[in-house]
Order: structure tokens, then C-alpha cells, then sequence
């Protein structure tokens, strides 16, 4: 990853549970830097920035409204931020996820490459990818812990991907759901409460 902000300075970062933070398509990791205050400090919070240039900012791989995608732009995605974590995680107690948007897709499918590797997830308005070779992939030997916050009215995410990222969580997960009416395409304040109680329940416990 080229581009890295962390929520603390490198000598304070030993021993403590490492947060990956990934934004939505076409922002940029500056979205994820301003959650920081609203997450437990026990973390140290890491926010990349995706490799894909859009417009102005950035992204995970190319998407349009249908969330049609490319697998190759994934995987090629996933490996690169698979590498950074490899080159850390060994700073830390333990590795968690937070995917916002298309982020929550690259968050899930990091889970799908490594169910292992992970302590925690959490996906905010965002989806999981419908695609047959990552299906094909997948080996969960256990039920990892996954937070799946939304607006049932966010326009963004169409019902065909958001009824099946409700079937895939279901199935392959330790599932805490909530809704938020009202949010929108937005992460809100009440959902952040819940964000950090579920990080302090199933990884800070």
C-alpha cells in the first residue's frame, strides 16, 4: 500500500490489535481517518488508500451501479493489500477488518481468502461480491464474527447484491446485524457506538 494513515505514531503501535480500515469507491482514505476518535484507542487504526484511480480519488477495483466488477482487479487488490498486512501483523496482537462500501467487498473477500487471519469484521453499507471463484475458495472452519451495519433504504447497494451479502453473511458468519433508518449511504454515530461495542466484545474481551 502506497498510502497508509495511522490513528497512532509507529512507537506505540507494539503489542496492540491492528484495524485495517478500507474507504469507498471514489473517495479516498481520509473518509476512514475521521472515524479514528470514534473507535475504541485500544486499536491502532490503519487506513489505506485503494490502488484504483478515480477521477479524483480512489478505489478497490473498477464498479458500476450494477456492482459489476472484474475478478482479476479484485484478486489483483485483495494480494496487495493481503502483502501489507503480512508485512505488520507480526507488530500486533491481533488483525481485524472495517470496510465501508466497496470496502466492506474488499473486506469480505479478504475474510473469504483468509478466514484465519482474522479476529473481526465490520462491513458498513456495503456489500459482499456474488462471484463463483471466490465461492469456490472459501474454506471457514469456524464462524468468524462479522458486524453488517446498513440503511435498509440506501439506495446505493441494490436489493439483488444486499439480499445476497444477507445470504452469505448468514451462512458463513457469526452475524451481528443492525439497521439504521435514516443514515442513508452514510456511516452514523449511533452505528459507530455499536462498531466499538462489537470490537470490544470479540476482539479487546
Amino acid at each position: 500500500m502506497e498510502t497508509v494513515v495511522w490513528s497512532r505514531p509507529e512507537h506505540k503501535r507494539a503489542g496492540t490489535p491492528l484495524l485495517v480500515m478500507m474507504h469507498g469507491y471514489g473517495t479516498d482514505e481520509s473518509r476512514m481517518v475521521k472515524l479514528f476518535d470514534s473507535l475504541p484507542p485500544d486499536f491502532s487504526c490503519a487506513a489505506l488508500r485503494g490502488p484504483k484511480v478515480i477521477g479524483d480519488h480512489h478505489g478497490w477495483f473498477l464498479l458500476d451501479y450494477f456492482l459489476t466488477h472484474d475478478f482479476a482487479d479484485i484478486i489483483s487488490s485483495t494480494n496487495g493489500v493481503l502483502a501489507w498486512i503480512e508485512s505488520v501483523k507480526a507488530r500486533h496482537s491481533s488483525v481485524s477488518l472495517l470496510g465501508y462500501s466497496q470496502g466492506m467487498a474488499m473486506a469480505s473477500t479478504l475474510l473469504r481468502l483468509r478466514p484465519e487471519q482474522f479476529r473481526a469484521v465490520v462491513g458498513l453499507s456495503g456489500f459482499v461480491l456474488d462471484n463463483e471463484l471466490l465461492a469456490m475458495s472459501e474454506s471457514f472452519e469456524a464462524r468468524p464474527p462479522f458486524f453488517w451495519g446498513r440503511d435498509k433504504d440506501d439506495v446505493v447497494i441494490n436489493d439483488a447484491a444486499t439480499e445476497h451479502t444477507e445470504e452469505w453473511l448468514h451462512e458463513h458468519t457469526q452475524l451481528t446485524a443492525r439497521t439504521y433508518p435514516g443514515m442513508g449511504h452514510s456511516i452514523s454515530k449511533a452505528e459507530l457506538i455499536d462498531v466499538s461495542a462489537f470490537l470490544r466484545h470479540y476482539v479487546l474481551r
